[in-house]
């Protein structure tokens, strides 16, 4: 399978990367992460260039990796700095070194060619760490599901009615259209349900009761990363749309790895204006997302088996399709992009 490699992906929690060597497969690329003793983080290619033994089966001597079968060592730029008996060191005898940033508390790499590794294509929500509002690390789902799948989830708000009754949804979303825009690399999908009963989760945490006027905002940037920005308010509060800040809003902020052709990780947290304060609630609340993420897996695992079991099935397209449609030919025009690029 293609992907795009000039980009950005959140491979692991900043706070699960030790001195231990560990394994990570992004993009079908298998790569050892480790923690230097000054603190920062180092990735290399996870394979010896002798006889290919991942690196994360050797040991870590100082910041070098010392491999497990015959002793060849390697610093955390990927050069080798000792063969044992041989003084002649080939210069061939390197691993590939990713560029490596850390944001929102997630170790990213960069895929494609070092000197295009800007960190300010990397994901940004400004709400981060904005005062008024409240981060807070979610965690990792493992999904065994090509990661396109996963993208057109979170670009369609009209399987939250059905899927997640308890959590995100209620059935009076169920024949509200949805509005797209698109530009350049990114997609919006938006609606507003007005005068219509609180979700489950924000009268639980939000506490609204009654009725409410709510919003769901997808917001999809290329490769595969979404801030989905979702609240509620009093109904009529709130004419101005651009003004949902005044209202009770989170963002639930989702940026996914491909692991292969069949799996993805999914990586989210959210960032909140209301109850900043009340960090008890914290787990709580990430529970209750962690829930409802865990409803969609079932269904894309589901999906995946399926697609696999039947890889001829023509299946109809709907009005809600237009978004994802779209962000696969994004996708498909930037992998087709990279490939002209290499080939000249």
């Amino acid at each position: 399978m293609k992907y795009i490699k000039e980009a950005w992906y959140p491979v692991v929690w900043a706070d699960r990367v030790s001195r231990e060597l560990t394994r990570h497969v992004v993009l079908e690329e298998p790569i050892v992460i480790y923690r230097l003793e000054n603190g920062s983080i180092a990735a290399l290619q996870d394979a010896c260039p002798h006889r290919l033994a991942p690196l994360s089966l050797g040991k870590l001597k100082g910041d070098n990796i010392e491999c497990g079968y015959h002793g060849m060592t390697f610093d955390c730029s990927g050069k080798c700095v000792l063969i044992p008996g041989q003084d002649i060191i080939p210069g061939s005898a390197l691993v590939r070194s990713f560029p490596v940033q850390v944001k929102y508390g997630l170790v990213w790499l960069y895929m494609g060619d070092p000197k295009n590794a800007d960190p300010k294509k990397i994901f940004h929500l400004p709400q981060y760490d904005q005062e008024g509002w409240h981060a807070v690390q979610g965690d990792t789902l493992r999904i065994e599901c090509n990661y396109l799948s996963l993208c057109d989830n979170l670009l369609d708000p009209a399987h939250v009615t059905f899927v997640h009754t308890t959590t995100l949804g209620t059935p009076a979303g169920a024949t509200v259209p949805v509005n797209n825009e698109y530009r350049n690399n990114e997609i919006t999908v938006w609606r507003w349900i007005r005068n219509g009963p609180v979700i489950p989760l924000f009268q639980k945490f939000g506490k609204l009761n009654g009725n409410v006027d709510r919003w769901h905002y997808y917001n999809y940037s290329t490769p595969c990363y979404f801030a989905i920005d979702m609240g509620s308010c009093p109904p009529g509060s709130i004419p101005d749309m651009e003004k949902r800040h005044e209202g009770v809003q989170m963002h639930a902020c989702h940026v996914l790895l491909p692991v292969d052709e069949r799996t993805v990780l999914q990586h989210w947290f959210h960032v909140r204006n209301f109850r900043t304060d009340e960090q008890d609630m914290d787990a709580e609340l990430t529970a209750s997302l962690d829930m409802a993420f865990k409803e969609d897996k079932v269904i894309l695992e589901r999906i995946q088996l399926e697609e696999e079991r039947d890889p001829d099935f023509k299946r109809i397209i709907l009005g809600i399709d237009a978004a994802p449609m779209k962000m696969r030919r994004m996708v498909d025009k930037l992998i087709e992009a990279e490939s002209d690029a290499a080939r000249h």
